[in-house]
């Protein structure tokens, strides 16, 4: 019988109201484990715990917080095909790409860990003769954290690597659909030497445990990401809570990526096809829209779906795999929903969007290429979150920056050009929070600041040392010597 897997609330691990069940995408016939989850009481009992830890953590001296992100990521690092193995196995993703998801964790928790030794304050001159003047930054409180599936411990991590930095203390709500990965990096973090209650685990719905985190007067912010629908209704929670909250919101994304005629075409395909359907196409970053202006069009869309016949479809962890399953299948029905709007839509289905069956069962759909796309279908304008890339076809440049910008969020973007003139001209005036040239759109260096603009995005850049913004507060002191 299956051990239940407990929540981390207090310093202790305690047994839940109720139990979610998580199931292997690539296998669904493979219970990964069970989970205890968390109700209403235990949740404000973590928020509690958290409460009473944050005067003693916010007054930590940078050198503990130091030790304890510092191990926190050794130990990530040195299980990390361990680690890699069990997010393939709950999330879909390829084994290679979980491992380097795990990696990517451990390198955030040390980057932040020297960030803890980096946080100085200005002391300057006032403009009142004899007065000193001194600029600090100060932890916000207790943050409650809201993470997504589709990156089960990367995203975690750098939430609450920085958090913990800066001296907060942190509820953590992994997604219900994978806790595994969560879980198991809660359990390196109980190991790291922080005191009891400066970090709580409770696995729970977002009804009960998220609406417990957003309505609660004593967490001080939350960090969120997640659809724009409930990201709309955390920012209208938060602004409404009394006290008003602090809230940082990483949403969707309709990436484009533009192809000129000019592009080296070997790079265009592979930078369209890792960006559009690798991890499943469940990447906010992937780039679902492909501008391509006419010179190049009919070659590219060949040379893609040529692409696509050759990549593998299959159980995450076998070897050579290209691409794993759907997450689940809810999220492949949507898949199929959008693929059937589109063809409605009156887009050409060129290559894929078929239900594959393999040696188990699991959630298994060929990635789909439509081309004769407008960007005003559904197709082009909707987050699918599925491997669905639709190709839009732009007379020229202008046209295609144009079409790119063309859409209610703004995430990322990318261009494929051997032009310098062009190149430096998308960088300036692509609507986006991060641009890539003949680079996928999904794929962000862990010391650089990740975010959007328009609907993508709200409040401070995540990672790098621009997560500072959220996380601390700052001061403004005078002194009068006398």
């Amino acid at each position: 019988m299956t051990a239940i897997l407990k929540n981390f609330i207090g310093g202790e691990w305690v047994d839940g109201s109720g139990v979610t069940r998580n199931i292997n995408p690539s296998n669904t016939n493979d219970l990964v484990g069970e989970y205890a989850k968390a109700d209403k009481a235990q949740t404000e009992k973590a928020i509690a715990a958290a409460k009473a830890a944050f005067p003693g953590w916010a007054q930590s001296t940078p050198q503990v917080r130091y030790d304890a992100l510092n191990k926190i990521s050794t130990e990530i690092l040195a299980r990390k095909e361990e680690l890699g193995r069990l997010l393939a196995r709950e999330e879909g993703k390829t084994l290679p790409e979980g491992i380097g998801e795990v990696a990517r964790a451990g390198q955030i928790f040390a980057f932040f860990a020297g960030e803890a030794l980096r946080l100085i304050g200005e002391k300057g001159a006032s403009v009142r003769p004899g007065l000193d003047v001194e600029i600090t930054r100060e932890p916000v409180g207790v943050v409650g954290m809201i993470t997504p599936w589709n990156f089960p411990i990367a995203i975690p991590a750098w939430k609450i690597a920085p958090a913990l930095c800066y001296g907060n203390t942190v509820v953590f709500k992994p997604a219900e659909l994978v806790p595994g990965s969560g879980h198991a990096l809660a359990e390196i973090i109980t190991r790291s030497g922080i005191p009891a209650g400066v970090f709580n685990l409770v696995v729970g719905s977002g009804s009960v445990v998220g609406q417990t985190l957003l309505e609660h007067p004593d967490v001080a912010a939350i960090s969120f990401t997640g659809s724009v629908q409930t990201g709309r209704k955390i920012a209208q929670a938060c602004v409404l809570s009394n006290p008003m909250k602090k809230f940082q919101l990483e949403m969707g994304g309709k990436n484009p990526l533009v192809v000129l005629d000019d592009a080296d075409l070997k790079t265009a395909v592979e930078v369209a096809v890792n960006g559009a359907y690798f991890s499943t196409g469940q990447r906010c970053t992937a780039s679902s829209r492909l501008i391509v202006t006419e010179g190049i069009h009919d070659r590219f869309v060949a040379a893609v779906a040529e692409r696509l016949n050759s990549l593998s479809v299959d159980d995450a962890l076998k070897a050579g795999v290209h691409i794993g399953p759907v997450v689940d299948q809810s999220q492949l029905d949507q898949d199929l929903r959008y693929i059937k709007i589109g063809q409605d839509e009156g887009a050409k289905l060129a290559f894929g969007g078929e239900l594959l069956k393999r040696e188990n069962p699991g959630h298994y759909l060929q990635p789909a290429l439509f081309t004769e796309a407008s960007n005003n279908m559904r197709i082009a304008r909707e987050e699918i979150f599925g491997p669905v890339a639709a190709v839009i076809r732009a007379k020229n440049y202008e046209e295609a920056l144009a079409i790119s910008n063309d859409t209610e969020f703004g995430l990322a973007s990318g261009i494929c050009t051997t032009s310098l003139k062009y190149a430096s001209h998308y960088k300036r005036n692509s609507e986006s929070g991060m641009v890539m040239v003949n680079l996928p759109t999904a794929g962000v260096d862990y010391h650089v600041p990740f975010g959007g603009r328009k609907g993508s995005s709200y409040g401070p850049r995540e990672q790098g040392s621009y997560a500072r913004e959220f996380y601390t507060t700052v001061k403004t002191a005078y002194t009068y010597p006398g």
